[in-house]
């Protein structure tokens, strides 16, 4: 599995994560764009 986030594509240099799970796929998302998931893009 690529070590980036499945939004915004930053490596595990740039950024922590956390693990979900999206359209039935294990994915991880960067502590910066999980904001966004949560309350949507503004």
């Amino acid at each position: 599995m690529d070590t980036k986030c499945f939004v915004c594509g930053a490596t595990d240099n740039d950024r922590v994560y956390i693990s979900c799970v999206h359209s039935g796929e294990h994915k991880l998302v960067c502590v910066r764009c999980l904001p966004i998931l949560i309350h949507g893009a503004h």
